[in-house]
């Protein structure tokens, strides 16, 4: 990879969160990956209260509030999001559950103790997931569970190409082991790791590619968002030579 190629984060957030407004997922994943994963929490019940970290539009979360007693709580840095969130919970008749709020992953808005679980999908990375791991887990009850998806290494003979790509964008990205027993550093019991199947990834990348030409159309002239359309095009390139060396994982942890 040329080192003068730019990534996702080299661009305006307004650009980023434009061409993410108004979709169900932010990122790759799925309803049948979401409720795997919730199959591994115990004793939620309709006093219990979750938070969603980094929800997006709410896509999990709606996913979430229809298979699960309770309060659910969104959390998300972009108004945007948010208002679409609520919208979300509306249309579904979810919105006496589930809601939507502006707030910072490294602030919450919760008190200690105050969460039964602590959900985030395709979003910890966003604060570091040693760092998000440790910073939320004192907004959950003990026993309480937390349960996010992060890119993982599956192997260890990576090409250069794919190594520095994810060296730049996240130096955090690490192997299963290793983020198995940064969960149990942390203070959790870790319950359950499991790897999303490659057509989360190839579905995702089959909606941008979609998204990516009405995008263009929208901005049509602008250097900036040109160079927003081809960083994405050339993730997805990546991803298709490279997709045996790594992806999401989910890990579902219980505090101790």
């Amino acid at each position: 990879m040329n080192k003068e190629k730019q990534n996702i984060h080299d661009f305006d957030l307004s650009m980023i969160y434009s061409f993410f407004s108004n979709t169900e997922r932010q990122g790759p994943g799925s309803p049948e990956e979401t409720l795997k994963a919730l199959g591994f929490i115990r004793g939620l019940d309709e006093r219990s209260k979750i938070a969603d970290i980094g929800c997006g539009t709410g896509g999990q979360t709606m996913v979430l509030g229809a298979n699960m007693p309770g309060e659910i709580v969104g959390v998300d840095s972009w108004p945007a999001f948010i208002e679409q969130f609520n919208k979300n919970a509306r249309s579904k008749g979810l919105h006496r559950r589930a809601r939507g709020v502006v707030g910072d992953m490294a602030d919450l808005p919760f008190e200690e103790g105050e969460l039964d679980l602590i959900w985030s999908e395709g979003a910890i990375y966003n604060i570091g997931f040693e760092r998000g791991l440790s910073a939320w887990r004192k907004f959950l009850k003990p026993g309480g569970y937390i349960a996010v998806t992060e890119n993982t290494w599956f192997r260890g003979d990576r090409p250069g190409e794919i190594q520095q790509f994810w060296d730049s964008i996240y130096p955090e990205m690490d192997g299963i082991a290793n983020k198995v027993a940064q969960m149990q550093d942390a203070g959790y019991l870790p319950v359950a790791t499991f790897m999303l199947p490659e057509t989360v990834w190839t579905d995702y990348y089959t909606w941008q590619a979609e998204r990516l030409k009405s995008f263009q159309q929208e901005h049509e002239g602008n250097p900036a968002a040109a160079g927003f359309i081809e960083t994405m095009r050339y993730e997805a390139e990546l991803y298709s030579k490279y997709m045996q060396y790594y992806g999401y994982m989910f890990y579902i942890g219980k505090k101790l």
